[in-house]
């Protein structure tokens, strides 16, 4: 159980939410765990499927109090508000800065600020982890590359010209991303970034670990009340949860890429667990699958400290939070979209 901006998170499956009197109650096996005035907070978040009380959710709708249910993984189930909220507003107000470039950019200027500084750090963290059998200088270039381009990012005045920088900081940092495999390299190497469909082991594993940073992702939107399928870096397509793709890019190398480098240099996966199909696309077997879901689950229950909060928080929470500061933004409740930096 955790509180943060205001919202009450529960990350346990096995927890339920109760009313009592003026006080949302959280039990466990029938005892009180937990209990937080309701008129302190904005909104509940919970994760399972144990439930909540209909007087804790007749509460929360007469009190304009969000209650969101999402699964223990993740992802969204089912979202309870009130008559009177304030997510159709907020909603509009994403809708017009979606039609608005200018506005588009400067928001879209800081996910990417965020995802090429961690990029950076990912390289920067394997130096100081692995100096000895990396080729230093070569990474040396290649993060003094993304430095200078999160200037060049500060200096956009589109959403074009911010793409093209974003799309050549990200070929410099997949060029050493080959690097920072450091075990078993004879069967998870990295040549190029290749997705529809993956053709290696090592891009079954990221394109895997994206879809499911994207549906923590929407999940974390819809929970806040942003529609995810409305972007401002991404622009709209069917089918395509444009919001949410942008709220990843600043999570997929500290989150995503960092979790498959950790399961191949770990060796928690096999070459084994792979095959290739007649078209040469690569899959995961499902017993592969279980291992990355399983390890995925505990990485998102591991403790870190958010670096604009400076609270602790869980990884699983860390979209949500991203996506709570979003929304703050939009309603003009702060100055700009503070984006995820991680060290």
């Amino acid at each position: 159980m955790k509180k943060l901006l205001n919202t009450l998170y529960v990350t346990s499956p096995n927890k339920y939410l109760a009313l009592d009197g003026e006080n949302v109650v959280v039990l466990e096996s029938n005892e009180e765990v937990g209990r937080i005035p309701l008129h302190n907070i904005q909104g509940i978040v919970t994760f399972g499927y144990i439930g909540a009380s209909p007087a804790l959710m007749g509460a929360c709708a007469s009190r304009d109090i969000s209650l969101c249910f999402l699964s223990s993984s993740g992802r969204f189930l089912a979202r309870i508000v009130g008559s009177e909220t304030g997510n159709v507003v907020l909603r509009k107000t994403q809708y017009r800065i979606s039609d608005d470039e200018k506005m588009c950019t400067v928001i879209a200027k800081n996910m990417i600020i965020g995802k090429i500084f961690n990029s950076r750090w990912v390289i920067e963290r394997a130096l100081r982890d692995h100096a000895l059998r990396l080729d230093v200088e070569k990474l040396k270039r290649k993060s003094a590359f993304l430095k200078d381009a999160i200037l060049k990012v500060k200096l956009c005045t589109d959403t074009q010209q911010l793409r093209g920088i974003e799309g050549e900081a990200s070929s410099i940092y997949f060029s050493v991303f080959d690097d920072l495999v450091l075990q078993q390299k004879e069967d998870f190497y990295f040549k190029n970034r290749n997705k529809r469909p993956p053709l290696d082991n090592l891009n079954a594993l990221l394109s895997f670990s994206y879809t499911l940073l994207a549906n923590e992702c929407a999940s974390a939107l819809q929970t806040v009340g942003l529609d995810p399928y409305v972007g401002f870096l991404h622009k709209d397509r069917p089918g395509r949860m444009s919001l949410a793709l942008d709220l990843m890019e600043e999570l997929r190398s500290v989150f995503a890429d960092r979790f498959v480098l950790s399961l191949v240099n770990k060796k928690i996966v096999s070459p084994n667990g792979f095959s290739v199909k007649e078209n040469g696309a690569v899959i995961m077997n499902d017993e592969t699958r279980k291992i990355v879901l399983s390890n995925w689950q505990a990485k998102k229950k591991e403790v870190i400290t958010h670096p604009f909060l400076q609270e602790k928080v869980e990884w699983g929470i860390v979209p949500h939070v991203q996506a709570l500061l979003l929304a703050r933004y939009i309603r003009g409740d702060i100055d700009q979209y503070p984006p995820f930096l991680w060290k």
